[in-house]
């Protein structure tokens, strides 16, 4: 098994992987608030984290990493989006349609880019109960207080309450305090306190949040902020202390800082999550990104639209474009940098033409990428099997291949197109994998019959299935290709 060492943000130093229970590796990472379509900014940690995912479930095996992305579906920037797009419908009807089509978006995305699902994806809006049980520990552990807000009442955490806050973000409370404006957060014991849950106008989304302090009871018809909700989530499907939590460098604070108060407080351990893992910054084309700069690019009108360099992208491009600097470095997002995305991906392509597929990545593929997802190095390697498969040796080819397969680049092959050249990909069917499992299921179940429907089923689609064990642990595994 590859030794994995990852950057532990809140450590400062590169740290080896070791999980609270080999059998189930857990990873939280923080997913997108479905207000509008996803920007060419949060492809970044969708690519980043599933590749991670990719080598988790390489190392420990698929069945033993459970893998959580959010979906933030409450949120006032919703609210808004809602009352421009919709204002006939009522708000929660509004809500609902700018959620739904935005969350469909963002799936189509991700498949796009080559991401696989992930084992769990909740919403916010299905764990409000769970929220306000939190909000009440920490109300009864003396964390979080209720007050009258500036726009009506509130349940606030107190940070002064938590000797370690800003750890992570390596922030000094007394800092903090010292550039507030006080004035203006009076109904504050301290500057920095956060919102837990604030109440809700009549024309605004609301649950009835029952909260008990000093003996007396209240109920505040509100909705919950959005640190409480990746805390209450990752706690539902992870538990109280999980391995990995991974997101975005602008998420460190307040984020990130105040989902470890929340956790920690409410639980009375010392961590939230073992790992703490960040993307780098992304901008576009030498400049932040941003609508007034008119470099603001979703990944859709990437994928779509002729908006960046006058043509659409393929999402394996954008993938291979974000992959080739270092997760932890800032990134300019660039036509120049996609073209040469693009041409490694053809020579790839042509130098994997013939090549076999198998069950695994190369290890050394894996050794490079163990050491914190060094991917620019992963690069030159397949850049070496790229040279020797092109000189005839059909191993290179085979493992060129399968690693670029399992690393969410699918069915490559390269097709001429009148006096041009192009990559054509094969779209992996996010509905076969989920089948693959169901039938695995079925095996070890010994329910033979059901097990063979979903192979024939599959085969009737073009997916033929291929059953094999893994070389290390014995563990059946399936592949699939595409009868051609």
């Amino acid at each position: 098994m590859s030794e994995l060492k990852f950057w532990n943000t809140l450590t400062r130093v590169k740290e080896e992987f070791r999980p609270i229970d080999p059998q189930n590796v857990r990873m939280y990472v923080c997913g997108p608030t479905v207000y509008d379509f996803a920007h060419i900014g949060n492809a970044r940690p969708l690519i980043v984290f599933d590749v991670l995912y990719r080598l988790l479930r390489h190392v420990y095996g698929e069945a033993h990493v459970t893998y959580v992305r959010n979906i933030t579906d409450v949120d006032d920037k919703i609210n808004a989006r809602a009352l421009r797009d919709y204002p006939d419908l009522p708000l929660n009807e509004a809500i609902a349609k700018v959620t739904e089509k935005t969350a469909a978006r963002f799936h189509k995305d991700a498949a796009a880019l080559g991401c696989l699902p992930p084992t769990f994806e909740p919403r916010a809006t299905a764990h409000i109960d769970g929220m306000v049980t939190m909000i009440q520990t920490l109300i009864d552990k003396g964390n979080a207080y209720v007050t009258a807000g500036r726009e009506g009442r509130e349940v606030l955490f107190a940070v002064g309450s938590m000797p370690d806050y800003g750890k992570l973000s390596n922030r000094k409370l007394e800092d903090q305090q010292a550039g507030a404006r006080i004035a203006v957060e009076e109904h504050k014991r301290n500057p920095a306190d956060f919102v837990l849950w604030k109440e809700s106008a009549a024309d605004e989304p609301g649950w009835d949040g029952v909260f008990t302090e000093n003996g007396q009871t209240l109920t505040i018809h509100g909705r919950p902020g959005w640190h409480i909700e990746c805390s209450v989530m990752s706690e539902h499907h992870l538990g109280e202390t999980f391995d990995i939590h991974g997101g975005g460098l602008d998420l460190i604070f307040p984020h990130h800082e105040n989902e470890i108060a929340q956790s920690c407080c409410a639980h009375g351990t010392d961590r939230m999550a073992n790992l703490w893992m960040h993307n780098g910054f992304l901008q576009v084309e030498g400049r932040k990104m941003s609508k007034s700069e008119g470099n603001f690019v979703t990944i859709a009108e990437l994928l779509e639209t002729e908006k960046f360099g006058g043509r659409k992208w393929p999402g394996e491009v954008l993938r291979l474009a974000m992959l080739m600097t270092h997760y932890r470095e800032p990134i300019d997002f660039s036509v120049k940098r996609l073209e040469e995305a693009e041409a490694a991906l053809w020579k790839w392509a042509d130098a994997s033409e013939g090549a076999s597929l198998k069950f695994r990545m190369d290890e050394h593929a894996v050794e490079i990428l163990s050491e914190d997802l060094n991917f620019s190095a992963l690069k030159v390697y397949l850049d070496q099997l790229s040279k020797s498969a092109s000189r005839g040796d059909q191993e290179a080819r085979d493992w060129l291949r399968s690693t670029l397969y399992h690393l969410g680049f699918v069915n490559l092959k390269k097709k001429p197109d009148g006096e041009t050249e192009k990559i054509v990909f094969d779209k992996m069917d996010p509905t076969i994998e989920p089948r693959i499992q169901e039938r695995l299921a079925f095996i070890s179940a010994k329910n033979w019959a059901e097990a063979d429907r979903i192979r024939d089923e599959l085969l009737e689609q073009g997916i033929q299935l291929k059953d094999g064990k893994d070389p290390e642990t014995g563990e059946r595994v399936t592949t699939w290709e595409v009868r051609r």
